[in-house]
């Protein structure tokens, strides 16, 4: 059973969330008004963690807002293991070094280069060719605290360690929550550093400002937004951009057009502008090793990007979604499991607080516990289920939707889809990223436990771990 402090602290926390939930329902003269497409991403009452670009606690953060139109934001957590060399795909041969030379090494992804060089390019921002390639300003990254800029593709592009990328949708019932949180910038942290990955975590717009599909559009507006950054960067490359970049820009406009030769540096050039190319991604990330973990009703977002995605094909070219975490996932149905009976109160997130929630997510005249946002089983669901990428499920003991989510890992499983289930003993609802609960062990066990599974998909190597 859970802590005592846990179930104190269950009943306080029970109690402001339904008078926050009520509030929110009597300020809102016109809940089925969802015509304001700039909505919000955050509440005033959450405490924010501020993004820092020095690498602290090994892991580097910055914001970049994506959409003109809206508040989608994401915040890149990008680990200090990217700054390595890369790792080869199989054993080097030794090489003896050249007389009176420094130390040679050989990869997988290019040329022999001295040790020297590759230190000069990659941590003074000088490389042979004059170059500006990184931009580390203060003390060395050694020392944390230097601030990672940017990128140049042509210089060294090849010898960069590039890291999968992780679409990371935090949790809230809809209605609270942010990707800048306290708690989601540590669970970021975490999956950052043992998975190896780069994450991506998604500002979407929150109800009942941005009813139902805003949150969904957000999720897979990041991953077409993805695309474009992996296309033009490979665009800058092939054009022998000498600096692309830098700072905290996004990837505004289209990744077609005109060249601007302005200043001795070419842009692509469209309706909006120039396009910038996140430096990051474009230097670390690879998005043909894409991954989508969502948290409570970010499982079902990244449950229906997952599906968007197999239905587009090579639409998003050349990010492949190549697994998918869903961290007890935010489903109902109208027809109740005997875990929705059993525990209807349980802690945190009690049945009837989850129904308000999903009252004030979907648009009056489309509300149904059985909608296609809220159930995973309904029939006609599009793509077939053989199609969807592997799918690891984190489910907890004393959370009412766990039957929900342990039915549709069976039937990913029944189409032969690699679909295990973890369920955690005396875990309740967001035992791993809820704020009061994400520095408990069993919080990091978690984290551990997904990391191997998930390296399964994401490894080089091929299937370096199993269960």
């Amino acid at each position: 059973m859970p802590s005592v402090a846990v179930k104190l602290y269950s009943v306080f926390f029970k109690f402001l969330l339904k008078h926050r939930l009520q509030n929110r329902i009597q300020s809102q003269p016109d809940l089925n008004n969802n015509s304001n497409s700039f909505g919000i991403t955050s509440r005033p009452e959450e405490t924010v963690a501020n993004s820092n670009p020095s690498f602290t606690d090994g892991v580097a953060t910055k914001d970049i807002h994506i959409d003109p139109f809206t508040s989608l934001s994401i915040r890149i957590f990008l680990p200090q293991s990217a700054l390595s060399p890369p790792e080869p795909n199989s054993k080097p041969k030794k090489q003896d070094p050249e007389p009176g030379s420094a130390t040679s090494r050989r990869n997988s992804y290019g040329p022999p280069y001295k040790e020297e060089e590759f230190r000069g390019n990659l941590f003074d921002g000088t490389g042979s060719n004059g170059v500006e390639s990184l931009n580390l300003m203060g003390a060395g990254v050694n020392g944390g605290a230097g601030l990672y800029r940017g990128y140049s593709p042509p210089v060294l592009d090849n010898r960069r360690r590039k890291l999968p990328v992780m679409l990371q949708f935090h949790g809230g019932g809809w209605v609270s929550g942010s990707n800048d949180s306290v708690a989601n910038d540590l669970f970021c942290r975490r999956i950052s550093k043992l998975c190896d990955v780069i994450v991506v975590a998604v500002g979407y717009r929150l109800a009942p400002e941005s009813r139902y599909p805003a949150a969904f559009e957000d999720g897979l507006k990041v991953l077409n937004w993805l695309a474009k950054q992996a296309n033009l960067a490979e665009c800058t490359k092939s054009m022998g951009v000498g600096r692309v970049g830098g700072g905290s820009h996004g990837g505004g406009g289209g990744g077609g057009g005109e060249f601007n030769k302005s200043d001795g540096h070419r842009h692509i050039v469209d309706s909006f502008g120039a396009s910038v190319v996140e430096p990051w991604l474009a230097s670390h990330g690879d998005p043909a090793r894409c991954v989508l973990l969502g948290v409570s009703c970010g499982a079902n977002i990244a449950d229906y990007v997952a599906r968007k995605c197999v239905e587009g094909g090579k639409l998003f070219d050349p990010v492949k979604v190549v697994a998918q975490v869903l961290m007890y996932p935010f489903f109902v149905g109208s027809v109740p499991t005997h875990s929705e009976i059993k525990l209807a109160n349980s802690y945190f997130y009690d049945k009837a607080m989850c129904i308000l929630a999903w009252k004030l997510f979907l648009p009056e005249e489309e509300f149904s516990l059985d909608h296609p946002a809220a159930n995973p089983l309904i029939s006609g669901r599009s793509p077939p289920l053989k199609l969807m990428p592997p799918t690891l499920t984190v489910v907890a003991e004393h959370d009412w939707m766990r039957d929900r989510a342990i039915a549709y890992s069976e039937e990913l499983r029944r189409v032969n889809v690699d679909a295990p289930v973890l369920e955690y003993k005396d875990a309740v609802h967001e035992f791993a990223t809820l704020d009061v609960l994400i520095k408990s062990p069993q919080a990091q066990v978690c984290v551990e436990d997904i990391a191997i599974w998930v390296k399964k998909y994401i490894s080089l190597r091929g299937h370096e771990f199993s269960y």
